[in-house]
């Protein structure tokens, strides 16, 4: 029998009709008697534990949540380790028969591999995922980079840790590596929290963090006034002093992304009232119900989140009991959005510093994101063929030493006046090839060479320039 769609691969994973429970779980043969509840131990020829459970008929996913708590005490186990596979009209072909014993044979074809290929990773968890993979277990890091835009260290969290409660953590575990220097923190505005912002300055650590979209709102008289500098082509920004002087507020004003900005507004809008003149049309050609008219209102404007708050939409029920839709565009919303499209604020303690240079230094995060890029395509940090956590470790380590060399190759590039994307340069020098030469002689004995083809002029001009000189043969080792 095929087991279907284990949601806790590695842990333990519940059936449906008669219940099944397998896992690496190495416990002692026992049974345990719970109510309704009895769970046989049996163990293969030196694999794991494979439990299963009986007399447990026609569960449903309601009845299996239930069970999760009784089964993990039993188990002597995490209660987060039981999984739950609800499939209903799902019998278990290896099920006890009336003299309660196991078909083994099907028991192992069933389960005894699954259990094997499952291996515990507690790091893997299902949490918000950038990727829009929400299906998929994943793993969250936490990569820190200097000024220049070198890896100093990593961290790898679970994959349903949230990404403001893992700034401490990476703050101490640098600190404790490097010291306590007086170095500049730059935080992406989806760590940053009232709590880790008095972290920080407990420590008396500088910091330039992002602030949420909401916080504008405290500077919409700001916004108004004329009296900006402009620091780059397309880009101004002003400093506002908090009220009690002890911090800096840096508003930022992009002509790109303003225009960005506006044409995703006009998108959604476009999308909102093509919708909503769609459930017009629907409630006056039959009659609906007032919830089922809300629900599809509520999808609408989820789907279009960025443009909703320019419509105020109400469903109401006529004297006939039918649904109608009601809604009118929302004029204060746009003006406020037109205002602030392609602005953004930026908060540092730091008091003497331009707004140039806090601008650039904050920009500098832009490192760590093409860092990740790096990591997610030319480097495969996705660990997708590993499913024990060792494993999954190993893969990120491996890809962060690459990453390193990465950044090396990078700046030697950049000395050389070759710029500084390697990528040009590995695609170019990737063409040379090494040649194992295998020549017989008269007594019989195989002389055997490796030898490197001769780089081509465009080749041989680069590495020139980086410094670096080809072997003419290698060296064969055994393996």
């Amino acid at each position: 029998m095929k087991k279907r769609n284990p949601r806790e691969a590695g842990g333990i994973a519940v059936g449906m009709a008669r219940a099944s429970i397998y896992g690496t779980y190495h416990t002692d043969k026992r049974l345990v008697d719970e109510v309704d509840v009895r769970v046989l131990v049996a163990r293969g020829d030196g694999g794991p534990v494979v439990l299963g459970v009986a007399d447990v008929c026609n569960l449903w996913e309601s009845t299996c949540l239930r069970l999760r708590g009784k089964v993990a005490t039993a188990l002597d186990a995490p209660a987060e380790h039981v999984g739950i596979s609800a499939t209903q009209n799902h019998a278990a072909e290896f099920a006890l028969g009336d003299d309660r014993k196991f078909d083994h044979d099907k028991l192992d074809r069933a389960f005894v591999k699954c259990a094997r290929e499952a291996a515990m990773n507690p790091m893997a968890r299902r949490g918000y995922s950038r990727d829009h993979r929400s299906d998929c277990k994943q793993v969250c890091i936490g990569l820190v980079v200097s000024k220049c835009g070198m890896p100093l260290g990593y961290e790898v969290f679970a994959g349903n840790r949230n990404d403001v409660t893992t700034l401490q953590e990476i703050v101490e575990t640098m600190e404790k590596r490097y010291g306590v220097a007086d170095r500049i923190w730059a935080v992406d505005r989806g760590m940053v929290s009232e709590v880790n912002i008095e972290f920080l300055k407990a420590g008396g650590r500088r910091y330039i963090v992002g602030t949420p979209k909401s916080m504008l709102r405290r500077f919409e008289r700001e916004l108004l006034r004329d009296d900006w500098t402009a620091i780059r082509e397309g880009l101004e920004v002003k400093l506002c002093a908090s009220p009690d002087g002890d911090e800096t507020f840096i508003l930022c004003r992009s002509r790109d992304r303003r225009e960005k900005e506006k044409a995703m507004h006009a998108r959604f809008e476009k999308r909102i009232e093509e919708g909503l003149r769609q459930i017009e049309t629907s409630c006056g050609k039959r009659k609906q119900k007032v919830a089922t008219v809300a629900k599809r209102l509520g999808k609408l404007l989820g789907r279009n989140s960025r443009a909703a708050g320019l419509f105020e939409t109400d469903v109401i029920e006529d004297t006939d009991g039918r649904a109608q839709l009601v809604w009118k565009k929302v004029e204060a919303w746009r003006d406020w959005a037109t205002l602030s499209e392609g602005c953004y604020l930026l908060r540092s303690n730091i008091t003497d510093w331009s707004p140039d240079e806090l601008w650039t230094a904050y920009i500098q995060l832009t490192d760590a994101e093409a860092a990740f890029r790096i990591h997610k395509t030319d480097l495969r940090i996705r660990p997708i063929w590993h499913q024990k956590e060792d494993r999954v470790l190993a893969h990120i380590l491996v890809c962060f030493l690459a990453y390193v060399l990465w950044k090396t190759l990078a700046q030697k590039c950049q000395a050389a006046g070759l710029g500084d994307e390697p990528r040009r340069i590995f695609a170019e020098l990737g063409k040379i090839r090494a040649v194992d030469v295998v020549l017989p002689t008269r007594t019989g004995i195989w002389i055997r060479k490796r030898c490197i083809t001769r780089p081509t002029e465009h080749q041989a001009i680069l590495l020139r320039r980086l410094g670096l000189e080809l072997p003419a043969t290698m060296k064969m080792t055994d393996m």
